[in-house]
């Protein structure tokens, strides 16, 4: 397919947005469309976490590539990547939580991670957290956060910088034969190819053109709490929930809800008992000692400050659906939360795959084609020790 290429992108969450830009860059004549605001979807109320401590190599290319480039954009309108460790641990009692930790470790070591395995005491040496409940940590030094929804604004304005064409405001469907986006049932215009990157939305746009995917939605909840909190990034395995720090304090989380949400039809709302779990948590983790004294003398208890759920897609694997599903239509979609930590690396590798030599650059273990798309499976979270 030549530069000039007319390319469709549908959904202008932190994938679509960054696929967008990059193939503008490189000649294509863009047209993004999304049904709602960029980056108020799936990107919005993403966590931003970013690490490259996995122990496949496939996971550490895409993760190494992505870090870098998030570094490079650090600075350029309002995005920050704020450098910070990431800490996974096994609370003590959970010895299959701690064997997956060491293992994972040794793995990551493998590909050349700069992660460490280390105790409880070594733990509260370096980090203001407390730790007299961990069995073992692992602690990733190549990590850190940044705000989901600078990063979807920065790219808006990269996008727009480079041509693009914003097409918002209207839900689409899609014609593969040749490939084309219709709003209202009328083809809008023809497309040398069309990429859809429309999160948990990609199922049924692509379902209805008939090319099944085999991805499901599930419902993850997080929050922001007002406190004291200078610390790391922590994932506890054992709770199966995770913080960072956050300008008001903290960011938490929990990693799956496991029913199926209706897409089109589910609660944005965070739950009671998420709210008084994840503050409870935050309260543990940020305190340090039996008494529960903080590490910082004039820290506060965690206040809610707001709290909210998102919708996430996962797949009979774990690993994404990145690729050609027909001639000339692409999906990138199924990312476990992984979504905007991999989102600078996908938006590259996709952009070459669809103005270049096909798969060549994205690896054969995200084919989208790997599936029917009837698959029947159980959902599980991204963010645990064996899939790291």
């Amino acid at each position: 397919m030549n530069e000039s290429a007319r390319v469709a992108v549908v959904g202008a969450g932190a994938v679509g947005l960054t696929t967008a830009f990059d193939l503008a860059e490189r000649g294509a004549r863009v047209t993004l469309f999304e049904r709602g605001a960029p980056g108020s979807g799936s990107t919005g109320r993403a966590a931003g976490i970013c690490y490259d401590a996995y122990a496949e190599d496939i996971d550490v290319a895409i993760a190494e590539s992505a870090m870098a480039r998030f570094r490079c954009l650090s600075g350029e309108g309002e995005f920050v990547f704020h450098e910070t460790p990431y800490v996974f641990l096994a609370r003590e009692g959970d010895d299959a939580a701690a064997a997956a930790l060491e293992e994972s470790v040794e793995r990551m070591r493998v590909h050349d991670r700069a992660v460490s395995l280390v105790g409880a005491d070594e733990l509260a040496d370096r980090f203001s957290i407390r730790t007299d409940d961990v069995l073992l940590a692992g602690v990733a030094e190549n990590a850190g956060w940044a705000d989901p929804a600078a990063y979807a604004d920065l790219f808006v304005e990269k996008c727009e910088s480079a041509g693009v064409e914003f097409r918002v405001g209207d839900a689409v469907t899609l014609r593969t034969d040749p490939p084309g986006v219709a709003v209202d049932d009328v083809v809008t215009a023809r497309f040398d190819a069309v990429v859809v990157a429309a999160g948990v939305h990609s199922r049924r746009l692509l379902a209805d053109a008939g090319h099944p995917i085999a991805l499901k939605p599930y419902r993850a909840q997080a929050l922001v709490a007002d406190c004291d909190y200078r610390g790391p990034t922590v994932y506890d395995a054992t709770d199966e929930s995770y913080l960072r720090p956050h300008p008001a304090g903290v960011l938490a989380g929990d990693g799956v809800e496991p029913v199926e949400p209706d897409p089109d039809d589910w609660d944005p709302t965070a739950d009671d008992w998420f709210v008084a779990d994840a503050l409870d948590a935050v309260r543990h983790r940020t305190t340090v000692g039996d008494a529960g004294e903080s590490e910082f003398p004039d820290a506060t208890d965690p206040e809610l400050d707001r709290a909210w759920a998102g919708l996430c897609g996962a797949t009979p694997d774990r690993n994404p659906l990145v690729g050609a599903v027909a001639e000339g239509v692409y999906v990138a979609a199924g990312w476990h939360g992984h979504g905007f930590m991999w989102s600078p690396a996908i938006g590259e590798r996709l952009a070459e795959a669809v103005l270049g030599d096909g798969q060549a650059l994205i690896p054969d273990a995200f084919d989208p084609q790997r599936f029917d798309g009837d698959e029947e499976f159980a959902v599980v979270e991204g963010m645990t020790l064996d899939g790291d």
